[in-house]
């Protein structure tokens, strides 16, 4: 119990700030929809459907660009630092071409909206935001590299400061963009996409300019090469094709992985605007609070990731159950205070986004759904993170896509659209949340009893 409770303080220590970091990102979608909700359902409706289609497509490249975390750590961990500046220099060049191709489909996408089956209004409001957003995605991948790449060094404090400086900047351009303030037309929805990408794009660019003067002065100061404390010293030298084949054998599970989830709750968001733009509303609502909540154990889970690759890169096979089980643990403490509050004030909290009693009474219900799943919801996130830090990809996504789309997806068709309705889309994915979690800790479980060799899937 010592050992573990001492993980646990170090896994903490290394969350925190991460924790801060995403839950600002977070807030920067739910005050979105608090702004845009004061303009009226229909917008709020929009929001939420473009926002899910985005998501599909954000997450999906988030988990190509995962093993940055992986790989720079356990670079770290074994004091090999030139590699994790060559890490850094190949995620960029992915996060770039992830970008380009996401960016292009989205925008053929945009011209065909109307063929998911929205309501007419919802989808007329939507396609000029989603337009817009869709070019956000480039620099929102550059800076989750970036961001991955510091937090691996053990400085996650330093992009935190600039995700909350973000929000900051995002909420001052809604209010100018959105209502029309200090002399610009009131845009509405489209001024919100507009903020979104000018918040999204200097973000990425003072990150980098950051992280780059600050290894100069650290390169000096210590009289070593940049090389040397492990920023790329040259940006153009070719790229490795054996790096990006392992940046790929990663990459490509871990995107699948994120790809079944986050296309369970694509579908949801689908079904729901399927039952109405009042469904739609009320679940981007209860979507938008669950989604805050993830932040907490998402942020446990990269925490005790990247604490695991260092650990593997060190040879201390033996602090990987204390790290694992310490996660899951915390993540269980802080899903179960989520989960109270959740099912005291739901229609207090969903109060705040919408006047509309209907909405407000659905999303109400929704909530009452996600206070069960919370405590799933974190264990899924962090044994999935767990997995991933000690290369364990393959039999996740397996896991993932069972979970997702056999369970989640289905379920969500018959006991929702076929049955109860809205309520019974979040019990589906309530239920696919608890078979995730219930393997993953299974498998985190019997992979370190038998202390595999990690690089290996």
């Amino acid at each position: 119990m010592p050992t573990i409770l001492r993980e646990i303080r170090a896994t903490l220590a290394l969350a925190v700030p991460i924790i801060l970091g995403s839950v600002s990102q977070m807030l920067m979608g739910v005050i979105d929809s608090v702004m845009i909700g004061r303009v009226g359902t229909v917008p709020l409706a929009a929001s939420a459907f473009a926002g899910s289609v985005f998501a599909f497509f954000f997450i999906v490249g988030l988990g190509l660009l995962l093993p940055v975390a992986v790989l720079v750590s356990r670079a770290h961990g074994a004091g090999r630092q030139h590699e994790c500046g060559e890490w850094l220099r190949h995620g960029l060049a992915v996060a770039l071409a992830a970008g380009a191709v996401a960016a292009t489909l989205m925008a053929l996408l945009a011209t065909q909206l109307h063929r998911l089956g929205q309501p007419p209004e919802v989808i007329a409001m939507a396609r000029p935001f989603f337009a817009i957003i869709a070019m956000s995605i480039v620099p929102a991948f550059l800076f989750q590299v970036l961001r991955q790449y510091a937090e691996s060094l053990g400085r996650p404090w330093l992009p935190m400061i600039l995700m909350l400086a973000g929000v900051g900047l995002n909420v001052l351009l809604n209010w100018v963009l959105i209502y029309g303030h200090l002399g610009a037309p009131a845009l509405g929805l489209t001024g919100a996409g507009w903020a979104t990408l000018t918040a999204r794009g200097l973000g990425a660019i003072v990150l980098w300019i950051w992280l780059d003067v600050d290894a100069r002065k650290r390169a000096a100061v210590a009289g070593r090469s940049l090389a040397e404390i492990g920023w790329p010293a040259r940006w153009r030298t070719a790229l490795d094709p054996a790096r990006l084949r392992e940046m790929a054998r990663l990459g490509v599970p871990a995107g699948g992985q994120l790809l079944f989830e986050v296309g369970a709750f694509s579908a949801a968001a689908l079904m729901m605007g399927w039952l109405g733009a009042t469904a739609l509303a009320a679940h981007q609502i209860a979507l938008s609070c669950a989604g805050m909540t993830f932040m907490f154990p998402l942020g446990v889970a990269m925490a005790a990731s990247m604490r695991l690759s260092k650990a593997l890169g060190e040879g201390r096979r033996d602090a990987f159950r204390p790290i694992g089980f310490g996660a899951l643990g915390l993540s269980c403490l802080i899903m179960g205070t989520f989960a109270v509050v959740f099912a005291v004030e739901g229609r207090a909290i969903a109060a705040q986004f919408v006047h509309d009693p209907t909405v407000v009474a659905l999303a109400a219900r929704l909530l009452a759904v996600a206070a069960l799943f919370q405590l799933f919801d974190g264990g899924q996130v962090v044994g999935a993170g767990l997995l991933r830090g000690l290369s364990d990809v393959k039999v996740p996504a397996l896991i993932t896509f069972v979970a997702y789309w056999l369970i989640a997806i289905p379920g969500g068709y018959f006991l929702g659209v076929r049955g109860i309705g809205p309520v019974g889309i979040w019990a589906a994915l309530a239920v696919g949340l608890a078979f995730a979690a219930i393997f993953f800790a299974w498998r985190f479980t019997r992979f370190t009893h038998r202390s595999p060799d990690a690089t290996q899937t």
